[in-house]
């Protein structure tokens, strides 16, 4: 073989490699995600936006954890036993509902009129059935209506005194809309121009077969008017489930993740754009939003129990409970997160 051929030779395989090179690194898979879970799982969320040790007491930072702690080991533990992943969907946004640390339910913040009005979805990742409801003032737990309407009306969302109808009809009371107004939030309202509080309540689930399952509560946007409606009950913007993508719950500026259904653009992003999880949810919130037009986050997960807990924003009240496909040991590891860091 002559040098010239050599040299041609080396040349090729130079450039041969070169682009098989290229070609890896440029579909490398680029974020990763948080836990990979084998079985039953759950990740949760209370909410995104400028949480920061600097805001935060060591007093609060503790209820904050203890909460989602005990949250994360309710629902998993349903989850274990068999529970279905809507029931337990159900369950964990009632807990959560039901703790005033966070903004849904009892705890909620208030319209510009002083008034509590909730909001919440829930979806179905196997059957795509789902169910929402908007503008409730008289609801205690706005999940378990939204359930209601998945499993007994003909309809998906339903809204104000309708919902509130509805409510009674399948057996659920009212309450009157201060149970909702602790004194921490009539402080808020006294001073809500400076507040501008947003925040939810998420999970999702991944059930023993497989199927994936989500939800969402809130109270919505601090001192909102003229019957303002987020992206929690939108479903496609706050909430979503599909087994083929991921269940996705949201939280943040509800207007920004309406305008772009964030929560089925991550879905979208993974079965038509070729995205993981962990990268779709990565390119939804800091390409298509970003902190200053559509400041939030979300929580996601897939059918082969990788799990995300992705924000652009300071924090995120987050958790997640499940075995890791890592584990040689079977035990169940259990995750709280509060800082960007």
């Amino acid at each position: 073989m002559s040098m010239k051929t050599r040299l041609s030779w080396w040349v090729y395989l130079v450039i041969g490699l070169g682009i098989f090179g290229y070609q890896w690194w440029s579909q490398r898979p680029t974020h990763q995600p948080d836990f990979q879970f084998d079985g039953p799982a759950i990740v949760i969320h209370g909410g995104a936006g400028v949480i920061t040790r600097e805001n935060m007491t060591p007093a609060m930072e503790t209820l904050v954890r203890t909460s989602l702690e005990r949250v994360l080991d309710s629902g998993y533990a349903a989850l274990a036993r068999g529970e279905s992943r809507m029931d337990v969907v159900v369950r964990v946004l009632g807990m959560l509902e039901s703790d005033s640390l966070f903004n849904a339910g009892i705890g909620a913040v208030v319209t510009a009129e002083g008034q509590a009005e909730l909001d919440a979805s829930v979806m179905d990742g196997e059957t795509k059935q789902a169910g929402a409801v908007a503008g409730l003032q008289h609801i205690l737990h706005p999940a378990a209506l939204a359930h209601e309407v998945m499993m007994h009306s003909d309809h998906v969302f339903l809204v104000g005194a309708g919902a509130e109808a509805f409510a009674q009809e399948r057996g659920m009371g009212l309450v009157p809309n201060d149970t909702f107004l602790t004194h921490r939030r009539h402080a808020q309202y006294a001073a809500w121009a400076e507040q501008h509080k947003r925040g939810t309540v998420g999970v999702v689930v991944r059930d023993a077969q497989g199927h994936l399952a989500a939800g969402t509560s809130t109270g919505g946007m601090m001192g909102k008017r003229w019957g303002r409606v987020g992206d929690v009950p939108v479903l496609g913007a706050g909430t979503y489930a599909d087994d083929a993508g991921a269940a996705i719950s949201c939280t943040g500026h509800g207007e920004y993740f309406i305008r772009e259904a964030v929560a089925y653009q991550v879905n979208a992003q993974m079965i038509w754009g070729q995205k993981n999880l962990a990268e779709a949810a990565h390119y939804t919130l800091f390409e298509v939003l970003n902190a200053d037009a559509g400041q939030g986050g979300l929580i996601g997960l897939d059918a082969e129990g990788h799990a995300v807990m992705t924000f652009n924003s300071p924090g995120m009240y987050r958790g997640a409970k499940g075995v890791e496909v890592s584990s040689k040991t079977g035990v169940p590891t259990r995750y709280v997160g509060i800082y960007g860091e």
